[in-house]
């Protein structure tokens, strides 16, 4: 389990038993793979009859599938139906689907689309560039905000209450040389983000990897979404990355004015 874990001790809320059969959800999905109730237990933070009467609830109503031959859990189709619904309802990646498509191929690199949700980075749609690399950001994977540069052009027009409790969800692990790992660290470059329209990740996420991010600002101002265009520090020097900022940020400016059509359920941006 990586940057996006999730664990059940901790999150117990007003939600009671309801929040935590989710976070047991979240739990099994994080693993990325199936996964056997002896390596979800040391993690759960839960007692053994408590962890094995979640998983037999979510199993029950298809949000997983066990496996009864190799004694695994896995996220279930009743899941994948609500997450295709939630993709189209709730999702910017429909309705940037055009403009992803375009500014890859004139481009040629990366493309990511994002959303934030609980102070952290959801990919909802990507574009292979022409000669694709490995890296950690996929569509559907959860990443963190701090050292992305999607996560930093949407930290950046946050409103405050809305920021702090993002600042707090974050672990400021140093993943490369170059990451933030501090808040006061972060705030001013947040700064420099909302004057300069558009953030940088300078190898703060994953060494030789590179990316320029704009945000997607609703008509108001609030924070949608953001876009970006990765590529490698080997091929693609500092000064070929910045001078893909106008593209970057007109592609984000034409989702926004697509999105400012429609509307979108509020999402837990801290």
């Amino acid at each position: 389990m990586g940057e996006g874990d999730v664990t059940v001790q901790g999150r117990e809320t007003t939600d009671g038993t309801v929040g935590r059969t989710l976070a047991v959800l979240d739990l099994v999905a994080a693993f990325g793979r199936p996964v056997r109730f002896a390596e979800i237990l040391p993690v759960a933070g839960l007692p053994k009859a408590t962890l094995y009467r979640f998983l037999q609830a979510l199993t029950h109503q298809d949000m997983l599938a066990y496996d009864e031959d190799r004694q695994t859990y896995a996220p279930g189709m009743r899941l994948v139906r609500l997450a295709h619904s939630a993709w189209a309802q709730s999702s910017l990646a429909p309705l940037a689907q055009q403009v992803l498509d375009r500014l890859a191929v004139d481009l040629g690199q990366t493309i990511h689309l994002a959303q934030l949700d609980n102070g952290a980075v959801l990919y909802v749609d990507k574009r292979n560039a022409k000669l694709p690399v490995e890296m950690f950001a996929q569509s559907g994977k959860v990443g963190p905000a701090y050292c992305t540069g999607v996560g930093k052009a949407m930290l950046a027009h946050l409103p405050e209450d809305k920021l702090a409790a993002a600042l707090s969800r974050q672990s400021f692990h140093a993943h490369t040389p170059n990451t933030l790992t501090t808040p006061d660290a972060l705030r001013d470059e947040l700064v420099r983000i909302r004057q300069r329209g558009y953030a940088l990740d300078d190898e703060e996420h994953e060494t030789g990897i590179a990316c320029l991010a704009a945000p997607i600002l609703s008509g108001t101002g609030r924070i949608l979404g953001a876009i970006s265009v990765t590529t490698t520090t080997a091929t693609t020097s500092r000064d070929q990355l910045l001078s893909l900022a106008g593209p970057v940020t007109q592609a984000a400016a034409q989702i926004a004015a697509t999105a400012d059509t429609w509307r979108f359920p509020e999402h837990k941006q801290a």
